[in-house]
């Protein structure tokens, strides 16, 4: 059921099937809240707040940070607006504070569609479109893009899920990634090497606790498995309770944050994993960047099982 009530983040629509119900936004096509029965699996944020920390959106046309802003593809320079300005960084993507618009809509599933017009800086007009669905099964998110132009267009992707396990800090929590690699980021945040993560603090290849480990980190070399899978676990110690955020062969890289830059009752709440097509910094280091040619549609497929 769409609700037409005023928010700040626009529309709301609700979407329930299997014990699971979702709540995605029209600003943004956000993800704002998923539940499965009682239990609040993402930890999002109320119809009328604005996003926090980034809580639910869709990262697109780049996910993460571009230094400076500043890129040069296929010959041509090109330069966004520093949407970090404390570390002169553009960050996250330029679809997450606009409007989405309804496709179409079911009990289980809704469908949200936004033009990115061609723009200084990112001078490519492509068109997204996201089918959210709920099931038994979790949350799963189709995202479809289209590059409109009459040219090749640099594309990377990905979202900003913080998700929970009700009453286990962070501290506590047991988490498993399956990247062998972390990237070595300066105070920007920004990629200046990659290196092994056997033997060091940022091992979670095998499930263990964060403890009071800081992690804003990108983890690359990610394992799938025979299906095409790679998956991101946080679980319970003292249960069997447990959240996986999955996603397919398109994405090469996971980012987990643990909220220490947020304030109030959101630090160090949550966790945020993130699976990302490409690196940050990849518009300006080529590094995995898809290239879209014209008329090219490219797909992606990701998710949450709580």
């Amino acid at each position: 059921m769409t609700s037409v009530v005023p928010a700040i983040s626009g529309t709301q629509w609700s979407i329930e099937s299997g014990g699971a119900r979702a709540v995605v936004v029209e600003v943004g096509g956000t993800l704002r809240h998923f539940s499965v029965g009682d239990t609040q699996v993402l930890d999002g944020f109320e119809a009328d707040e604005l996003s926090p920390a980034s809580s639910g959106q869709i990262l697109a046309p780049w996910p993460n940070r571009i230094r400076d802003g500043k890129y040069t593809f296929e010959g041509e320079s090109h330069q966004l607006p520093l949407t970090e300005p404390a570390r002169h960084n553009a960050i996250h993507g330029l679809a997450n504070w606009s409007r989405w618009t309804l496709v179409e809509q079911a009990a289980d599933t809704v469908t949200l569609e936004y033009e990115l017009p061609a723009q200084i800086g990112y001078p490519w007009w492509l068109t997204l479109r996201t089918r959210w669905s709920v099931s038994a099964d979790g949350l799963r998110c189709d995202q479809e893009v289209v590059n409109n132009s009459g040219g090749n267009a640099p594309w990377g992707y990905s979202v900003h899920p913080y998700v929970q396990l009700a009453g286990v800090a962070v501290d506590d929590i047991l988490l498993h990634v399956p990247g062998k690699t972390r990237i070595q980021a300066d105070n920007r945040l920004l990629p200046i090497g990659y290196v092994p993560v056997a033997g060091t603090e940022y091992d979670f290849t095998q499930p263990r606790k964060i403890g009071d480990l800081v992690m804003d980190v990108s983890f690359g070399e990610i394992e799938h498995d025979a299906s095409g899978l790679t998956e991101v676990t946080i679980a319970d110690p003292g249960s069997d309770r447990k959240v996986v955020v999955w996603a397919d062969g398109k994405c090469k890289y996971w980012q987990i944050f643990t909220g220490d830059t947020l304030h109030g009752e959101r630090f160090r709440r949550s966790v945020a994993i993130e699976p990302m097509t490409c690196p940050p910094d990849s518009f300006r280091t080529g590094r995995d960047l898809t290239v879209l040619a014209p008329g090219e549609r490219w797909a992606t497929s990701w998710g949450i099982r709580g």
